[in-house]
């Protein structure tokens, strides 16, 4: 069973973006700390044209469809002055889902018992890629017990590039668990949706327990074309005389 554990909002993430993903991160993570949330993680992708998907959570782990859309509301403008994406994109806000990632050490303690994969940064035991149930988190690192040919490991929470739940059944179950004691009023799998052509949400059936809204597409603004050098001058006559 996932274990009961206390988070603060402040505690860091202990795996970060880079690129462009990073600077869009470190535009929204004060934001959404301003709204009570988390920054989980940000993805930059080409879906749709372009996609700035930020997923966030509240430091219980929570993140209701409600949120999802307070939070991109609350982000589009800011991402509109800092303008740090060169082209036309779509804002897409999420939770972490029930197969969440885990960025920060509360994540792991939270998810002892659980089965993750992990992927590290560096190579440990002639290796870089982990699969196995997690049986206790120490200072700085993560213990797992190794599934199948997979080995047990110790594995320093600071090297990893990405660690992920695995969807199983006891996964869903706690997830339902927990939905029905936090969420008795709406359904943290329903997806909201706002496009170019649509002013109202509708409900939908997201993947995997992942509530999101997708914000309308950022288009970037050309700039006013120059006015026609006859508007910028009285008109001449014929002998290049000025008409009165």
């Amino acid at each position: 069973m996932t274990a009961t554990i206390e988070s603060d909002l402040s505690e860091p993430r202990l795996v970060f973006e880079t690129g462009l993903a990073a600077r869009i991160g470190s535009i929204a993570a004060p934001v959404l700390e301003g709204l009570g949330y988390r920054l989980v993680r940000v993805r930059v992708s080409g879906a749709e044209g372009c996609t700035v998907q930020i997923m966030a959570e509240r430091p219980d782990g929570s993140m209701s469809v409600e949120d999802c859309e307070a939070a991109s509301r609350a982000l589009s403008p800011v991402l509109d002055v800092s303008d740090p994406v060169p082209t036309a994109y779509r804002l897409e806000m999420s939770s972490p889902g029930i197969d969440r990632l885990l960025v920060r050490r509360s994540d792991f303690e939270r998810a002892e018992g659980q089965v993750v994969k992990i992927e590290m940064a560096v190579t440990v035991e002639n290796r870089k890629r982990f699969k196995g149930k997690i049986e206790g988190v120490t200072e700085d690192a993560v213990k797992i017990t190794g599934e199948g040919s997979d080995p047990d490991a110790i594995l320093v929470m600071t090297d990893i590039a990405e660690a992920r739940l695995v969807l199983t059944d006891d996964l869903i179950r706690e997830a339902l668990r927990r939905s029905k004691g936090q969420l008795p009023a709406a359904d943290e799998d329903s997806e909201t949706d706002t496009d170019e052509a649509e002013t109202s949400s509708s409900p939908q059936r997201a993947d995997h327990g992942k509530a999101k809204y997708k914000h309308r597409v950022k288009v970037k603004s050309a700039a006013k074309p120059a006015k026609p050098e006859m508007q910028l001058r009285k008109k001449e006559t014929g002998d290049g005389r000025q008409r009165k």
